[in-house]
């Protein structure tokens, strides 16, 4: 799946996300946050090595359902999914490695 690089759409429910099948990643941010476009690079890195993960930006801010049903409180936040379950979370990461080990988690 290609990386998703659109913050600005409509998120999807969390009752739809807890439906999904498979491994997916969540990613938390906004278009204007300093932290997030500086872990792009990494972020799309470790992605184009698991290229059948889900990969989903999602805008968040205050009132924002699903960063809030996830507790997100900093950006960018990923959180790793198994077939809709929360299997492991990088908040700000710098390194790929730190996301690379959330995708064996939910694809080994």
């Amino acid at each position: 799946m290609p990386f998703d690089t659109n913050y600005d759409k409509e998120e999807p429910t969390r009752a739809e996300v807890d439906a999904w099948a498979g491994a997916a990643v969540l990613e938390f941010g906004a278009t204007w946050c300093g932290y997030c476009q500086g872990a792009q690079s990494i972020i799309a890195s470790a992605l184009a090595e698991f290229p059948e993960v889900k990969h989903l930006k999602v805008g968040d801010g205050k009132g924002k359902p699903l960063g809030r049903s996830y507790t997100v409180k900093l950006w960018p936040t990923l959180v790793f999914l198994k077939d809709g379950r929360e299997v492991a979370r990088v908040v700000r990461p710098d390194q790929a490695d730190e996301i690379r080990k959330g995708l064996l988690a939910i694809t080994g």
